[in-house]
C-alpha cells in the first residue's frame, strides 16, 4: 500500500511552500533578472506564472469532472501581478488562498479534469493538490537559485514529491517502446520505489525490502531526486548502479507524442 500524505497535510505543505516562495521573491534585489532554470522568464514573470497558475487550478477544481479543462480567462481580463513589492506579495498570497479555499470546499475525492489520465494518479482534487506542492516547491528553488542561495527541498516535501512524480508524471499505460527494464530509486531518507517499464507501460510500486536488484539503481536525497525529475540537476549528481540508458530514455520519452 502506497504511503500517501493525507489531504490536510497536503494543504499544509502547499501553504508552507507558498510562504517560502513569497519570501524568496521578497528577498530578491531585482525581479527583472532572468531565472537560469526557467530562461524564458524573469523573476517577476515567474511570480506572475505562479499566481496565475494557482487561480487556474482553483477554477479547474471548482468546475468538477470534465473531459476538457474549463476555458481560460481572456488574458485582458486576467489579473496581472502588481509591480509594487507589497502589492505583489499580497496578490501571491491571495492566489494561494483562493486555490486552498476551493480545495478545502471540494475535499480530496471530487473529480476534476487533469492532464494525466493514463497515469496511476486519480483524476481528483486531492491528486491535483499533491501536484501543486511540487510545482510551488520547485519554483521556490528556482527563485533561490537565481539569487545564489538555492536550498534543498524540505524532506517532507521532497519524499512526497518523489512518490507524486513517479505515480503522476512517470507512470503511464502507454506501452514502453524500448527494451523492458526495472529502475529502483532509493532515498537516503529511507523510502524506495521501483519503476517497471514494459509493454504494459510504466508502473510505479513501493520497493520491497527483499526484492532482487533491478537493472538500474538510482540513489540520492529525496530533494536531489525531485530536482533531477524536474531537470534542475543532472543525473550525474545522483549515484547510479547499472545501465543508466533506461532512465535517460524515460526522461526523453513523451508517451503522448
Amino acid at each position: 500500500m502506497r504511503n500517501i500524505v493525507e489531504f490536510p497535510e497536503v494543504l499544509r505543505l502547499i501553504e508552507d511552500r507558498s510562504v517560502a516562495f513569497r519570501a524568496a521573491i521578497a528577498a530578491a534585489a531585482d525581479l527583472d533578472v532572468q531565472v537560469p532554470t526557467c530562461p524564458d522568464w524573469t523573476l517577476r514573470e515567474l511570480a506572475q506564472h505562479l499566481g496565475d497558475g494557482r487561480r487556474r487550478q482553483a477554477a479547474i477544481i471548482a468546475a468538477g469532472p470534465g473531459a476538457e479543462p474549463p476555458a481560460k480567462t481572456d488574458p485582458k481580463g486576467a489579473p496581472t501581478a502588481p509591480r509594487d513589492r507589497e502589492a505583489l506579495d499580497a496578490w501571491l498570497a491571495e492566489s494561494t488562498e483562493l486555490m486552498l479555499d476551493v480545495m478545502r470546499e471540494a475535499g480530496p475525492d471530487r473529480g476534476c479534469w487533469t492532464w494525466w489520465g493514463r497515469s496511476q494518479a486519480p483524476q481528483t482534487s486531492g491528486a491535483l493538490a499533491r501536484h501543486q506542492i511540487q510545482e510551488i516547491a520547485v519554483h521556490t528553488y528556482d527563485v533561490q537559485l537565481t539569487q545564489g542561495a538555492a536550498q534543498p527541498l524540505p524532506t517532507d516535501v521532497a519524499v512526497e514529491g518523489v512518490d507524486e512524480f513517479l505515480t503522476t508524471v512517470a507512470a503511464t499505460t502507454v506501452p514502453w517502446p524500448f527494451t523492458p527494464a526495472t529502475i529502483d530509486l532509493h532515498t537516503t531518507e529511507g523510502p524506495s520505489w521501483r519503476l517497471t517499464l514494459n509493454v504494459d507501460g510504466v508502473r510505479c510500486d513501493d520497493l520491497a525490502a527483499d526484492a532482487e536488484p533491478g537493472d538500474l539503481a538510482v540513489r540520492g536525497t529525496a530533494s536531489e531526486l525531485v530536482l533531477y525529475f524536474y531537470a534542475r540537476v543532472p543525473l550525474d549528481d545522483l549515484k547510479t548502479t547499472g545501465d543508466t540508458e533506461p532512465m535517460e530514455r524515460l526522461a526523453d520519452w513523451d508517451p503522448n507524442a
